[in-house]
Formats: structure tokens, sequence, C-alpha cells
């Protein structure tokens, strides 16, 4: 973000008012964001992020009532497409895969030093998955244990070009609107193409589409990945 751009706008969810007062005041005295609300209540958040409509939703995980990832699913669900982060102080590996199946775009940890937060936030709103770096080596023994090389590969050689191409943006962290504009293509086509790239590579959300293609690059299995981009283009 330069000094010019203008402040991200940051909802903040968290059952804490330490908490949600503390990072308020990260985020917009050393952070250059502007948390247009902070919420303890989690039947207002939906509600806000329609009206308000923040670039990111930074959610606790644990919360009594409606804990955060049932809060995250709720508001795919009701077709809330705000990116979502979770900064928790659980480390547990068993939450990480849930936080990203759900669709979060992030999962940081609250003992996290404050100026990583924010610039993880700030990656986060701008597209990328941002993962504490305790939690890094977790989730690629997560991508390990996803399945074996060959049958990614099947998987993967299911897509059609233009998902093989749709799924390469992905893995750039691009939102559907830009994909829609670097193929000169509708918004709703490349949403349609998003669902038929996650139902053929069983996957449950665009962050998981997007790790499953770096991991596939990463590992030297991309092929085909990139003979469908380079076939399209």
């Amino acid at each position: 973000m330069t000094a010019n751009s203008a402040p991200l706008r940051i909802v903040l969810v968290d059952d804490h008012a330490l908490c949600r007062n503390g990072l308020t005041d990260l985020l917009q005295h050393r952070g250059n964001m502007q948390v247009v609300a902070a919420l303890g209540d989690t039947e207002r958040v939906l509600p806000a992020l329609r009206e308000l409509k923040p670039d990111l939703v930074v959610l606790d995980l644990r919360m009594p009532g409606t804990d955060g990832l049932a809060l995250l699913r709720r508001l795919r669900a009701e077709g809330c497409e705000t990116p979502a982060l979770f900064l928790t102080m659980s480390d547990s590996e068993a939450d990480l895969a849930a936080a990203l199946r759900a669709g979060a775009r992030g999962y940081l940890l609250k003992d996290m030093e404050p100026e990583d937060v924010i610039a993880a936030i700030a990656r986060a709103a701008g597209g990328e998955l941002a993962v504490a770096p305790a939690m890094t080596l977790k989730l690629a023994q997560m991508l390990q244990r996803g399945g074996k090389g060959s049958d990614r590969a099947d998987l993967l050689g299911s897509l059609t070009e233009r998902e093989r191409e749709i799924l390469e943006h992905l893995s750039r962290g691009e939102s559907n609107k830009a994909i829609a504009r670097a193929l000169d293509i509708s918004h709703d086509t490349v949403k349609l193409h998003v669902r038929h790239i996650l139902s053929k590579l069983n996957l449950s959300s665009r962050v998981e589409a997007a790790v499953f293609a770096v991991e596939m690059r990463g590992s030297g299995e991309a092929g085909a990945l990139d003979a469908g981009t380079r076939a399209s283009r």
C-alpha cells in the first residue's frame, strides 16, 4: 500500500472488547487502515458487511454462541463474499484446515509481532493467502497429506483449458472481477468456472484451489496447468 492509496477498510469481530480496542488502535495508528466497525455481537456482522462493504473482515475463532468458523460459513451461505481472515490463539492444525476449507484468506495468531499482523492483514486484503509463520509447517504437512501426486495430476487433467487458466489466476490470489477483466469475460462466467473447478478438484473454497495450484507448481506436477494457460492465451 502506497502513501497515496486509500486506507484499507476493515471490520473486526471479537467478543473481547480489549482485543477489539487494541487491534483497532494498532491498525489505525500504525497500519494506515480504517476500522469501519469493531463488533462483539456476531448477529450484527452480516448487516455491517453488506452496509459498509469493507476490504476485509478479521474474525476471532473462539466466540460464544456462533464461533468464527460457523459465522464465516453462514456469511458465505448468505452470499457475502467479503474476504475473511482469522486472528486467533489457536495453533491447531485442525482449526487451520477448517478455516481454509470455510474460505478464509488467512490464519494469524494473536502472539505474532504487531508489525507482522499489520503486514499479513494488508496481504490478505490484497488477495494473498496469509498464514502465521508458526503455522506454515502445519500447512505444508496438510498439503502433503492431501493426496498423491498422480491423483492430483488426474484431478488437474479433468479441467478444461479455460478452467486451468482461471486456476492459474486463482493461484495468484486474484479476485473474480480481476480475472474477468484479464480474460475479457463476464464476472458471472468466472464465478461459474470457479464453481466447476472446486467441484472437479473436490475442494470447498477458492483459497483451497489457490493452495492446490501453488502446491502442484512447487512439486513440478503442474505441466497440465501451464499447458492450459499457454494454450488459451
